[in-house]
């Protein structure tokens, strides 16, 4: 997945107009600060035990131990059980939101060791990552796409207030704010219609390598703060998600080569560096971070933009809400590892170039199907280990 060049952005934010530094992607703790009070109230993680995601789960079960090597499969099974956000990025995966939810109501209901929070990635904008063609959607905007997409979002919402005592954390649309122009009546009317009680929305961030630049953060903080606002100040918008399947480091001691003398070489730097910007403009922002690929640092990438399928990679940090920053409610998974980020088949319709490039690894299939070589390179690069 790749977070898309800020062209249009240009005719809104000015300070965009100069051409933006190369992209980025790396791994791993955090600081602290006031609970706000225009968002969502307090972290939604706090207490509760994050949902793991039974189609992932299936997944690494069914799809990838039966062909690992007996020494990971033991490894592979604690993966299973790790919890990952459920990616909705076509409209047929909504009803697979509501069993969800009913299976954590059930659970919360039966009186389970914690409460558990369901998390899911709302991902369908028409022309979606229209930058990326791995990763197109399934609507245009030629094509009726906006209205496609509010029923998309409209199905959600339903879902979600058939279960208002489950709690949800929701990441809006990764990917989306690069074409600010086009999507911004969409993001509205999506954080518009989820601005619900038992619902926690986390707006995406990209990461350090895109806007943790010093000449991109306060423009970076100003569209954020204008999305928000926008978007009437939302209660349930908690704040920003950051690393969404990227690879960055939380925290690393040396700043790799491939940064190209970016200050914020870690997501850590960029949350703190983002975080006193927003603020100042009332959108009194908490983070989550991915770090479900980002175990080995530095990556092997040639080049900080370098996104696809990227070689070396290992499973990081488990998810956790002890991160030792209060800024950051969580660590999370949110790209499911082993799911490919897009085909080296240069031939199909949707191969994108950076799939192809030397630090990629293939051969890799079509973008959101399962890629066995790819897991077991998490599994063996994992850091921490699966022991």
């Amino acid at each position: 997945m790749l977070f898309s060049t800020f062209v249009l952005m240009t005719l809104l934010v000015p300070a965009f107009a100069a051409a933006l530094p190369k992209a980025t992607k790396t791994s791993s703790t955090a600081k602290n600060i006031v609970a706000n009070t225009g968002t969502a109230s307090g972290n939604p993680f706090i207490g509760k035990k994050m949902h793991s995601n039974e189609y992932y789960s299936s997944q690494v079960v069914h799809d990838a131990i039966p062909s690992l090597p007996s020494s990971l499969k033991a490894a592979a099974t604690k993966v299973a059980e790790m919890p990952s956000f459920f990616w909705m990025d076509t409209h047929l995966k909504v009803p697979l939101m509501g069993n969800m939810l009913g299976e954590i109501a059930s659970k919360n209901a039966a009186g389970a060791n914690s409460e558990s929070i369901g998390i899911f990635v709302g991902y369908d904008l028409p022309d979606r990552d229209c930058a990326a063609l791995a990763s197109n959607g399934e609507y245009t905007i030629a094509d009726d796409g906006v209205a496609h997409y509010q029923t998309y979002i409209d199905s959600i919402a339903a879902n979600l207030k058939k279960h208002p005592k489950v709690s949800v954390a929701l990441i809006i649309e990764p990917d989306s704010l690069g074409n600010f122009v086009t999507n911004l009546n969409c993001l509205n009317y999506a954080l518009t219609k989820l601005d619900l009680p038992n619902v926690a929305m986390y707006l995406d961030a990209a990461h350090a390598g895109w806007l943790g630049w010093p000449a991109n953060l306060q423009p970076a903080a100003d569209l954020f703060a204008s999305v928000y606002k926008n978007a009437s100040s939302r209660k349930a918008v908690r704040s920003l998600a950051t690393n969404v399947a990227n690879y960055n480091a939380w925290s690393i001691d040396t700043c790799p080569s491939y940064i190209g003398g970016n200050p914020n070489c870690d997501e850590s730097k960029y949350v703190n560096a983002l975080a006193p910007l927003v603020k100042a403009q009332g959108f009194d922002a908490h983070f989550i971070t991915d770090v479900g690929r980002n175990g080995v640092q530095p990556t092997e990438q040639q080049a900080w933009g370098d996104w696809c399928n990227v070689k070396g990679t290992g499973f990081g940090m488990r998810p956790t809400t002890y991160t030792g920053d209060a800024l950051e409610d969580a660590f999370v998974w949110v790209k499911p590892g082993g799911e490919s980020d897009g085909t080296s088949n240069t031939s199909s319709s949707r191969y994108d170039a950076h799939c192809g490039y030397s630090d990629a690894l293939q051969p890799a299939p079509e973008a959101a199907t399962w890629f066995e070589a790819y897991f077991e390179q998490l599994l063996r690069n994992a850091h921490p280990p699966f022991t």
